[in-house]
């Protein structure tokens, strides 16, 4: 299948095969399942076969599709992706959800909340505590609001906290200064650049600092019991 990635601001989709990383366990990368993550400018929600219409009509878009290097699904192929992610044991996806519409509930229905998501992939088989993270806004009001950038901290804090995650690599297409930024500003660091992929790699290990930076970052977060809608 084809590797959803690119902007990054939109950082896209990855497929995996589901069998590379039984080191955590498909129960530990499954711990989100009912939970929720509540922040200032977004908030974090299980994907579930809810939201898959309106994913499914994000993936629709060819500006999308060439920013994520994609090839477009059917609605039962989404699906079918949707069931992969939610139980494959090297994946922990969030829907990101706007705070503010999520907020003004009840009245206002959750797939009309979504923004984009955001994804923790572990793809180094000798790494287990290395985590690939990739997020995507896709609704263009979302974008240039700050929702990207919290997305990334939440995820990482629950990377770091949840799944036991010290290292983290972000894969960004060479083109895309602005999520290059972005994650600078997250104090990652280049480590690589592939002609082939036309893309940089930037990591950021998890120091004592750059923990407590990052506990502090995320501090008013707060995790909430999940129900489907």
């Amino acid at each position: 299948m084809a590797l959803r990635q690119g902007w990054k601001l939109i950082l896209g989709r990855s497929f995996t095969t589901g069998q590379v990383m039984g080191a955590l366990g498909a129960a530990t990368m499954r711990l989100n399942q009912n939970i929720l993550l509540l922040g200032k400018k977004v908030v974090l929600v299980p994907y579930t076969s809810l939201h898959v219409p309106r994913y499914h009509e994000w993936m629709k878009s060819e500006e999308l599709q060439r920013l994520t290097a994609s090839e477009p699904l059917t609605l039962e192929q989404e699906y079918a992706m949707q069931r992969s992610w939610r139980e494959d044991a090297d994946k922990c996806t969030f829907i990101v959800m706007d705070a503010e519409k999520w907020q003004a509930q009840p009245g206002t229905t959750e797939e009309s909340c979504m923004a984009g998501d955001v994804n923790l992939f572990l793809t180094d088989l000798g790494d287990p505590s290395l985590g690939e993270i990739e997020v995507m806004i896709a609704e263009p009001d979302c974008r240039g609001k700050g929702f990207g950038t919290e997305a990334v901290l939440m995820m990482m804090s629950y990377g770091m906290t949840k799944l036991g995650l010290t290292k983290f690599e972000a894969k960004i297409g060479q083109g895309n200064e602005p999520s290059i930024q972005m994650f600078q500003k997250l104090h990652f660091q280049q480590v690589a650049v592939s002609s082939v992929f036309q893309e940089v790699t930037l990591r950021l290990t998890m120091s004592e600092p750059e923990r407590q930076w990052l506990l502090e970052q995320t501090s008013h977060v707060e995790e909430k019991p999940y129900r489907d809608g």
